[in-house]
């Protein structure tokens, strides 16, 4: 790891997110419900756009005919995003996912994806091994079990992984009200807001 201090920037970051797609979806039993963690993804995607940070999007086994797609309405916050669909667990496996990674030229690289303890944990313990700084978004995530869940954050953070949430971290990419970004947080973080309350009602 490269063991930067302090903060993190929107500069140097990418937005990883994999296999948010029906089955993981359905199946998911730790402590944020799928709805929210929609919620979540959304809201990163939302900030990362606003940010100017480059979105890699991947799915396992949606082209051999085993799963389902990305959830559509992740989907539909990143019309023309190029899919990066694989057959390992792993994504840090995929030649594909890595180049994509690679050409962003960027080192601190911020993941989300289910489940936890499986297509989180393998591409993230495989990233800071190379070399990378790496953030993982803990209510964006979810695991089969709450213990898997849990277990996996364990892991991960005893690896050198920063976990963060979802609101944590857009506040933490911009950091400034006076800067050119708020305006657009501003607004995000307001409707982020008023949905995850209507979550919460129903």
């Amino acid at each position: 790891m490269t063991k930067q201090q302090g903060v993190w920037k929107h500069e140097d970051t990418v937005l990883i997110l994999i296999d948010y797609q029906k089955e993981m979806f359905d199946t998911v039993r730790s402590e944020t419900p799928a709805n929210l963690i929609d919620l979540n993804v959304r809201l990163m995607i939302k900030a990362a756009k606003a940010f100017k940070v480059p979105i890699i999007l991947s799915t396992v086994g949606v082209e051999m005919g085993v799963n389902h797609p990305t959830r559509q309405s992740i989907l539909d916050e990143l019309p023309g995003i190029q899919i990066i669909d694989r057959t390992s667990m792993n994504a840090w496996e995929d030649v594909a996912f890595r180049e994509a990674v690679a050409k962003t030229g960027r080192k601190r690289l911020i993941f989300g994806a289910l489940y936890t303890e499986i297509c989180l944990a393998f591409p993230v313990v495989d990233a800071l091994a190379v070399g990378h700084d790496v953030m993982f978004v803990v209510d964006a995530v979810g695991g089969l079990s709450q213990l898997a869940h849990r277990t996996a954050v364990d892991r991960l953070t005893h690896a050198g992984a920063v976990p963060n949430t979802a609101f944590a971290l857009v506040t933490e990419l911009f950091r400034d009200w006076a800067t050119p970004h708020a305006n657009a947080a501003r607004t995000l973080l307001k409707e982020y807001s008023i949905e995850a309350q209507a979550l919460v009602s129903v």
